[in-house]
């Protein structure tokens, strides 16, 4: 039984505040490492303290430098694993590549199935993440999967907000689950945003779907990253007629010009999560982060326990 191993708690240092709330709450130090980069941009990691016999969890989202963030996570998986850790538990609260699920053309690659195998033979033994892009990614991997979800969190700062007259809106097609799922927490009607995207960060709103005349809307994604598709979508709820327009989501990746166009839009609020750290370039009066901090670390516990991850949404 894993539950009689004992828990230990790492951190890259991609989120390490993150990492320090989720250990607060579960009571727990983070555990010592060092990660140094030599002067070629090489990563070293040193685990300062011994994991034998230790159920770990390593927290570290593949947030922006990505591929800086991946290979820091490689490599402290392997550390774990030659220092004979009794279980490698990845926490990864944002999951970087997972856009690249499929093949939209011919030789694309499918980056969300390489990362996953990357992290199964560098000897992690599960893998707990928040919001996958695309929910079939979990199938990409060999390892059991805990799929968190922040959409909950989300809905909980809107209903404290009660606003008397509003509807959820998923920004496209496929984020049509989620956004119903919102819908029914808020006990709100439900609209869409028909759009296309004809190349990446580069999106056309084609028709809106429900009425939202008079209405305050609350659009709802997984990730914003360049801000376009969500200021064109608030844009465009406004011009048929929405009284107000909130926008949410669970990883604020903000790159680019997102800011900027975030600042210069009617938008009333962007509510997101701490998967992501956000810099002081991305910070704005705006902007409204919560914390996924205590859901991280009652999965951790329940996961250590061997009780249910599942009870945590019920």
């Amino acid at each position: 039984m894993h539950g009689q191993h004992e828990l230990k708690i790492f951190s890259g240092t991609a989120n390490r505040s993150l990492a320090q709330e989720v250990a607060d709450h579960v009571k727990q130090p983070l555990g010592t490492a060092e990660i140094e980069r030599f002067s070629d941009g090489e990563i070293s990691v040193y685990i300062g303290e011994s994991v034998r016999g230790a159920d770990v969890f390593l927290i570290q989202p593949l947030s922006y430098p990505a591929n800086e963030n991946l290979m820091e996570l490689l490599i402290f998986i392997d550390a774990l694993k030659r220092a004979s850790a009794q279980r490698i538990n990845v926490v990864i609260p944002y999951y970087a590549y997972a856009r690249q699920d499929r093949k939209m053309r011919a030789r694309d690659p499918i980056t969300a199935k390489l990362v996953a195998d990357l992290l199964s033979r560098a000897g992690a033994e599960r893998v707990i993440t928040m919001d996958l892009h695309a929910g079939q990614i979990q199938g990409f991997f060999d390892i059991p999967v805990d799929h968190l979800l922040g959409m909950p969190i989300l809905a909980r700062y809107f209903l404290q907000k009660q606003i008397p007259d509003g509807i959820v809106v998923t920004p496209d097609l496929g984020g049509v689950t989620r956004a119903r799922e919102m819908s029914e927490r808020l006990q709100m009607p439900l609209a869409i945003i028909d759009k296309r995207r004809p190349k990446p960060n580069v999106s056309e709103v084609m028709n809106v779907i429900g009425d939202i005349q008079g209405k305050e809307a609350i659009i709802i994604d997984d990730l914003i990253d360049t801000a376009g598709t969500v200021v064109q979508g608030v844009e465009e709820l406004l011009s048929r007629g929405a009284k107000a327009v909130y926008a949410c989501c669970t990883h604020a990746v903000l790159s680019g010009p997102a800011r900027e166009r975030i600042a210069g839009s009617p938008l009333q609020e962007l509510v997101v999560t701490n998967t992501i750290p956000l810099n002081h370039q991305q910070a704005h009066d705006k902007i409204v982060v919560l914390s996924v901090a205590p859901l991280i670390g009652d999965a951790i516990l329940r996961i250590h326990d061997n009780r249910s991850v599942s009870e945590l949404f019920d």
